[in-house]
């Protein structure tokens, strides 16, 4: 079973480069300010654009990966992937970087979370809150490492060259990684543990269909449930500080006085505080359910969205982003595993493909609308205060989900209570 161990390394390699480039592409803003005098609304837009397509594609991403496999599907969006932060080397026009950002970029990141977090959910039935948590420590990896060492490649070789050497990095790396993930063969099922030894999961989760088929919903009888759609309310709410805070939070440091290389650290700790809420939830969530364990991740980030509001002083900032990237790691962990405790394995990429399109939305929006609140007020407060809004929403959305032993999600096609 050592190969079950390769998918998750591949998975963890996957995370590290993908979003690592992704939480270093803010550093670029005050290069494109500088250069093009290129308003933070309209870089704002090109991440967004960015995040809508990987929303729109994790769809299709999530039922290629369930028909075809994992390593096809990530070979090809990582070239795609690495070769868009090379091509942004060439851009000297906004429609350039919308272009890149729309379709190299975007279909790189649409099947990073979708691909991989669904394969080792099939390989780790019995735990796939830790090893899902293990995966995004990858990420996390990423966060910490990448950010600083784009910062001295923009001060050594200047912004173009970075982007090259960044990009063609992501090539090989990615590759790599594809090369390691692949679907767990077909089996009959074993005997599963009770709801109360699984922490309160489904039969949805546990079991297996006769004949070695994946257990759970059909998509088209999970799409008549009412927790699919209050997950993807919950995601959308969610999502929009995840990938708004992450981008501004460099040039808000900046603004706030602080060097190019101090705002890149503000990034590695997130990084480093999101390792410590990726391992703890992804362990909580396999003892205390999804249910729960997203109730702790909100409380933790509306204290951290709080702080991001009130606080200036460089020191007070590290410790609130500290926060903030606690809950930042631990709401990227909870929600595969939780997917999986309500609707089962059978169609989970396409589901769970379905939740992060949601969440893609706010994604999508949450940039643009913060920097365009920059542009007209010169503040990031009004936002970071709609941001904390859109967190408590998504905590009462949790808190009015059923237990999943109460939800009624049977493998058989009931809808959720």
């Amino acid at each position: 079973m050592q190969s079950r161990y390769l998918v998750v390394a591949g998975a963890c390699l996957t995370q590290f480069t993908i979003i690592g480039l992704l939480f270093s592409f803010g550093l670029f803003f005050k290069v494109f300010e500088a250069e093009y005098g290129w308003s933070r609304t309209l870089m704002s837009a090109s991440s967004a654009l960015s995040f809508l397509m990987m929303g729109v594609l994790a769809m299709l991403g999530g039922r290629l990966s369930d028909r075809y496999g994992p390593a096809r599907v990530l070979g090809v969006t990582g070239v795609l992937y690495g070769l868009g932060f090379a091509l942004l080397s060439q851009v000297t026009q906004p429609w350039q970087l919308f272009a890149i950002c729309g379709t190299f970029i975007g279909l790189g990141l649409s099947t990073h979370d979708v691909v991989t977090l669904s394969t080792v959910a099939r390989w780790f039935e019995g735990r796939r809150g830790i090893m899902t948590a293990v995966v995004k420590v990858g990420t996390a990896a990423g966060q910490v490492a990448l950010p600083p060492l784009v910062a001295l490649l923009i001060s050594g070789m200047g912004w173009r060259p970075a982007v090259i050497v960044l990009g063609l990095g992501a090539v090989v790396l990615l590759l790599i990684a594809a090369l390691l993930m692949k679907s767990p063969p077909l089996r009959p099922a074993a005997p599963g543990p009770s709801v109360e030894q699984a922490g309160g999961q489904t039969g949805a989760q546990t079991g297996s269909a006769r004949g070695g088929a994946p257990g759970g919903l059909s998509f088209a009888e999970a799409r008549r449930s009412l927790v699919l759609w209050t997950l993807c309310a919950v995601q959308f709410c969610f999502f929009a500080s995840l990938m708004t805070v992450p981008l501004h939070l460099p040039i808000h440091g900046m603004d706030l006085g602080l060097s190019t290389a101090a705002a890149a650290t503000l990034l590695s700790v997130v990084g480093g505080a999101s390792v410590a809420g990726r391992l703890a939830v992804g362990r909580l969530v396999d003892v205390i359910g999804g249910r729960r364990a997203f109730v702790m991740c909100f409380v933790a980030l509306i204290a951290g969205l709080g702080g991001l509001t009130v606080l200036t002083v460089p020191w007070a900032l590290f410790v609130t982003v500290a926060v903030y990237g606690f809950a930042h790691g631990a709401l990227f962990v909870v929600v595969s595993p939780t997917v999986a405790e309500y609707f089962g394995m059978r169609a989970h990429g396409a589901i769970f493909g379905t939740v992060l399109f949601s969440g893609t939305l706010g994604g999508s929006v949450g940039p643009i609308l913060t920097g365009m609140v920059f542009d007209r007020s010169g503040s990031y407060v009004p936002a970071f205060v709609t941001l904390t809004l859109l967190a408590g929403v998504a905590l009462a959305l949790v808190l009015s989900l059923p237990r999943p032993s109460a939800s009624r999600v049977a493998m058989s096609g009931g809808s959720a209570a």
